[in-house]
C-alpha cells in the first residue's frame, strides 16, 4: 500500500509500505477513506522532534475491511471514526474519561495513517461506527473528529467554557478554531480569539468568536484584562505548546479561572511561584478524543457543525511533500488528503 514516511526533518515521501493484517484478536484493519497533516507533525517535520523513516499520521475515517476474533462493537463495512490514540475504554482510566491516557494506549502516530489501510489495535474501545454510510462532504467533518475537532472539544471543556463565561483562545491552528467551535456550542457568552491572520478571523468568526485580538504574549493577557474590566477571561484555551503562548494563557485567565492546555509542549517551564499566585486551574494534555466521538459524529451527522471547514487544502496523497510544507509556510491552516 502507498503510505507516507518521514525520512528526516524536511523530507517527506510516499511510499509502498507492507499492508497491515491482523496482530492481536482486538485489531481492526480499515480502508481509509480520508487522511490528514496534524500541526504536530509538524515538530519532527522542523526536526524538534526525531524522524528517521517514520510512519506518518495519526488521523483516519474510513470502512472496516477486517476485524479480529475478540471485536464486537464494529462489523465489517461499518463506516468509522476513531482516536488519534488507541484505548481498551474499558479500565479505570478510561472510564473516568481519560481514554488517551488508558493504561494499554497505542499512539496511532506510531501506526501512520497516512496511508491506504491502518491497523487499528484495541478497536472495540477506539472506533465508533457512524449511523451509516455518510455523504461525502461529511467526511472532512468526521474526519476532524479524529484529533482537531475533539482536541479543541476537550480543551474547551477543560477552560469551563459554559453560559455566562467568557473565554479566551491562544492558536489560531485547527485545534484553536476547534475550540471556538465547541465553547460556542457549550454555550460561551464571549468567546475572543487571538489571531493575525485574517482567513482564520474569518473562519474564528464563523465558528462564534465575538471578538479578535491581534496582541501577543504579555501584551495580549493585558489586552484580555483590559476588555474584562480588569478581571481576565473565566478560562482560555492553550493550543500552541510554546513558553509564551502558554504565559500568555495563563496571564489571560482570572484568579480562579480556568486553563485548557492542548498544545504539545515544546520548551515549557511554569515557574512554580510565579504560578502559584496566579490562582488559576491547570487541566490538558492529550485530548481524550474517545471519551466526546459519539456526541461529535452525531452532531455532524445531524449537520449542526461542520467543523471540516479547518481544511483549507486538499491533496492526493502522493503530493504529502507539499502539504506539509504548505502547512509548514502557514500557507494552510491543515491539509486533507483523499485516497
Amino acid at each position: 500500500m502507498r503510505g507516507v514516511i518521514m525520512h528526516a526533518p524536511g523530507d517527506v515521501r510516499v511510499e509502498q509500505r507492507e499492508k497491515p493484517s491482523i496482530i492481536e484478536p482486538s485489531d481492526a484493519i480499515i480502508r481509509l477513506s480520508a487522511t490528514c497533516i496534524c500541526g504536530s507533525d509538524l515538530w519532527p517535520y522542523r526536526g524538534i522532534e526525531h524522524a528517521d523513516h517514520a510512519p506518518m499520521g495519526h488521523e483516519y475515517v474510513g470502512v472496516v475491511e477486517q476485524i479480529g476474533a475478540d471485536v464486537k462493537t464494529v462489523a465489517v463495512g461499518d463506516f468509522v471514526v476513531g482516536s488519534f490514540v488507541a484505548s481498551d475504554n474499558s479500565c479505570e482510566i478510561c472510564q473516568a474519561g481519560y481514554q488517551s491516557r488508558c493504561i494499554h494506549n497505542v499512539m496511532m502516530g506510531g501506526i501512520g495513517t497516512q496511508a491506504e489501510y491502518a491497523r487499528i489495535p484495541l478497536a472495540d474501545g477506539t472506533l465508533v461506527a457512524t449511523p451509516g454510510q455518510p455523504d461525502e462532504d461529511l467526511i472532512p467533518s468526521l474526519l476532524a473528529a479524529s484529533d482537531v475537532l475533539g482536541t479543541g472539544w476537550f480543551a474547551a471543556v477543560a477552560a469551563e467554557a459554559g453560559p455566562g463565561k467568557t473565554i479566551a483562545v491562544v492558536g489560531d491552528g485547527a485545534v484553536g478554531l476547534s475550540a471556538i467551535l465547541a465553547a460556542q456550542q457549550l454555550g460561551a457568552e464571549r468567546i475572543i480569539a487571538f489571531s493575525r491572520h485574517p482567513e482564520r478571523q474569518a473562519l474564528a468568526r464563523e465558528f462564534g468568536a465575538t471578538d479578535i485580538v491581534e496582541e501577543r504574549g504579555a501584551e495580549g493577557a493585558a489586552r484580555i484584562k483590559e476588555m474584562t474590566g480588569g478581571y481576565g477571561a473565566h478560562g482560555v484555551v492553550e493550543a500552541v505548546g510554546t513558553q509564551e503562548s502558554m504565559w500568555q494563557a495563563i496571564n489571560s485567565a482570572r484568579p480562579g479561572g480556568y486553563v485548557g492546555y492542548v498544545g504539545v509542549g515544546h520548551g515549557v517551564e511554569l515557574n512554580g511561584l510565579e504560578l502559584f499566585f496566579t490562582g488559576i486551574h491547570l487541566h490538558g494534555g492529550p485530548a481524550p478524543v474517545r471519551r466526546f466521538l459519539p456526541e461529535l459524529i452525531q452532531l455532524i451527522w445531524d449537520r449542526k457543525i461542520d467543523p471540516g471547514k479547518v481544511f483549507d487544502l486538499t491533496l492526493p496523497l502522493e503530493e504529502a511533500a507539499e502539504g506539509y510544507q504548505a502547512m509548514d509556510e502557514r500557507r494552510a491552516t491543515k491539509v486533507l488528503l483523499t485516497l
